[in-house]
C-alpha cells in the first residue's frame, strides 16, 4: 500500500481511461433497431448460419465501445501488424501525448473566480471557521 502512494504509472492510466470509456459507452445502452439486430443479414444467411464473416458484423462490433488501447483484430491480424501489448499501445500513446499536446490556458475570467474560491477559503480558514 505504501508504494501505491509513491509511484505512478502514466501507461495504466491510459488504460484505465480506456476501460473507463468503454464502461461509460455500455452505461449509454446499446442502440437496438433493424441495423443493430442485423435483421437483414439475418435473412440473407439464414438462422443457424455464420455471421461473424459478413460486413455488418465488423461494422457494428465497435458500436459497444471503441478503446484505443485494446486490439480487438483477430489473432492473425494482430500478430501481422507486430503482436503489440496494451501497455506498449499504451506507452506509445503517453509518449505521442508527452510530445505533442498542447495545454490550453484556463481563460482568464474562470482563473479569477478560481482564485476568489481559494481567497475566500483561506479568509474564513484565518477567521477561525
Amino acid at each position: 500500500m505504501l508504494e501505491l502512494g509513491q509511484t505512478f504509472s502514466m501507461e495504466q492510466m491510459v488504460i484505465d481511461n480506456d476501460i473507463i470509456a468503454m464502461e461509460q459507452k455500455a452505461m449509454e445502452g446499446i442502440v437496438v433497431n433493424d441495423t443493430t439486430l442485423a435483421v437483414d443479414p439475418i435473412k440473407e444467411i439464414g438462422v443457424g448460419n455464420d455471421f461473424i464473416g459478413h460486413p455488418t458484423t465488423m461494422e457494428n462490433f465497435e458500436l459497444p465501445s471503441d478503446p484505443r488501447v485494446f486490439n480487438r483484430d483477430m489473432l492473425g491480424d494482430w500478430k501481422s501488424q507486430g503482436s503489440k501489448a496494451c501497455v506498449d499501445v499504451a506507452h506509445d500513446i503517453v509518449v505521442d501525448v508527452m510530445k505533442n499536446h498542447v495545454v490550453q490556458p484556463i481563460p482568464e475570467a474562470r482563473l479569477e473566480k478560481i482564485k476568489a474560491i481559494v481567497k475566500a477559503a483561506d479568509d474564513d480558514f484565518k477567521a477561525g471557521n
